[in-house]
């Protein structure tokens, strides 16, 4: 990567901020102090999965994908930097601290903005991007119950039903009942059901008739290496300059690879599979892992990376019908502007407050909500930002301070306990919480 510098600026040292902006759903983004530096993977695998494959950032200081603002500290007025495209080339956009000041270059077009504050610059820069794009005015986000917290890949037919007689039973406000992973065979393999699972169809018709809508969790640009889709074609795989298929990260205990999306077959296979579960009833799909789409290789029509990745979104946004709600997650966040309905903004939250790794990209309530705070801005304005589930039972580590999260800034509403699991007052923040649901309008200030 050749960097050029655009400008350096004398700033505070003992004032001054920065604002990285992440790559994707799960890459860390907020404010830093200017002499600090901004995280970076613990494990080389995280590398491809929670930040920018093929751009790690420098030894020290910031690398914003695609946005980086600074604050000098000194009264003076905030620099915001931002790439010219967005959705095919995203810049990349360094900062560094040298003798008191603070040194911006890129890698590619940048514009630079001023504004009074961070907060007002990030959201005027917000609007001017969405207009450009032609991003349609968000709609309401249902309310949902996911099953991933707290039975996570080993959900059965026979949790969900428990569940939604639940839901049913303590009348709360859930518009979606949504089967996350663990209903599948395999990582890949989005057309045969796990032995958990006896039937989708069955499934979401009893959901209909206890009122509810059914929602389905999907990683559509990832197959496993164990998977039947990887083993019975490989052509459908993305590959490097030599032909080995790109490492698109280790997961679910085996490696995981990158389909590519320009592929006919890739895209009849998809076009199948969201088809299928659109013909059940299913209406609500959080497609996930998206960021493999994205990844670099040598695709069937030598599309760019970001073209490939937006035509597999709108591939599947067809094959679900407009009217299907669709959640990214995963997702490469300025280039999945204008293709989604809501985007998860932040980390998985877990029932940890910290990261076990210390790397706030991975699950942890800490990364949840460092990038769910820095990144509200978008609420409103690119889609409704889901900053992940109200987890509430007595087990989560500071389950207040989370809720106070997402009452704040959260627009997507989900729970995800047993409800069984639980107490008094984890039932009744997350009824609050399901039912003070805010509109799909940027922030108040």
């Amino acid at each position: 990567m050749t960097f050029h510098i655009l400008e350096e600026l004398p700033v505070d040292p003992d004032r001054a901020r920065v604002y990285e902006h992440g790559w994707q759903s799960w890459s860390p983004t907020t404010t830093y102090p200017v002499t600090a530096t901004s995280w970076r993977p613990v494990r080389p695998a995280t590398q491809v999965m929670a930040y920018r494959p093929g751009k790690p950032g420098p030894e020290r200081g910031f690398q914003g994908e695609g946005l980086l603002a600074v604050d000098p500290g000194d009264g003076g007025a905030v620099r915001l930097y931002a790439t010219t495209d967005g959705l095919a080339e995203v810049a990349s956009i360094r900062a560094s601290f040298v003798e008191g000041r603070v040194r911006v270059s890129s890698d590619g077009p940048v514009v630079t903005l001023t504004h009074e504050s961070m907060e007002g610059g990030l959201a005027a820069w917000g609007d001017a991007f969405a207009s450009a794009v032609g991003v349609v005015p968000p709609r309401p986000a249902p309310t949902v119950w996911c099953s991933w917290y707290h039975y996570f890949t080993e959900v059965t037919e026979a949790d969900i039903d428990e569940n939604l007689a639940a839901l049913g039973g303590h009348d709360l406000p859930v518009d979606v009942v949504q089967v996350d992973d663990g209903w599948q065979s395999e990582i890949g393999d989005w057309l045969t059901l796990s032995d958990r699972f006896a039937s989708l169809p069955g499934l979401v018709a009893r959901v209909r008739d206890a009122g509810r809508r059914t929602g389905i969790w999907v990683a559509p640009f990832l197959v496993s290496r164990r998977s039947e889709t990887a083993r019975e074609h490989p052509d459908w795989l993305l590959r490097d300059a030599e032909g080995d298929p790109v490492d698109a990260g280790f997961n679910w205990g085996a490696p995981l690879y990158a389909l590519d999306t320009t592929h006919p077959g890739v895209r009849g296979y998809l076009t199948e599979a969201f088809g299928r579960l659109r013909s059940y009833g299913i209406d609500y799909f959080k497609i996930d892992f998206i960021y493999a789409g994205a990844l670099d290789g040598v695709r069937h029509d030598d599309s760019r990376p970001l073209d490939a990745y937006r035509s597999g979104v709108n591939l599947i946004r067809e094959a679900i019908g407009d009217e299907s709600y669709l959640l990214g997650c995963g997702a490469p966040i300025l280039p999945s502007v204008g293709l989604v309905d809501a985007v998860r903004v932040s980390a998985d939250v877990a029932p940890a407050y910290e990261p076990a790794d210390g790397d706030p990209s991975q699950p942890s309530q800490v990364g949840a909500t460092i990038s769910t705070v820095a990144r509200a801005w978008q609420h409103g304005r690119f889609w409704v930002n889901d900053p992940d589930c109200v987890v509430a039972r007595p087990e989560i580590e500071r389950r207040e301070e989370w809720a106070g999260v997402v009452a704040r800034y959260g627009g997507l509403r989900a729970s995800s306990d047993r409800i069984a699991a639980l107490d008094d007052w984890g039932l009744e923040t997350t009824r609050r919480l399901l039912t003070d649901v805010p509109p799909p309008t940027p922030f108040p200030s």
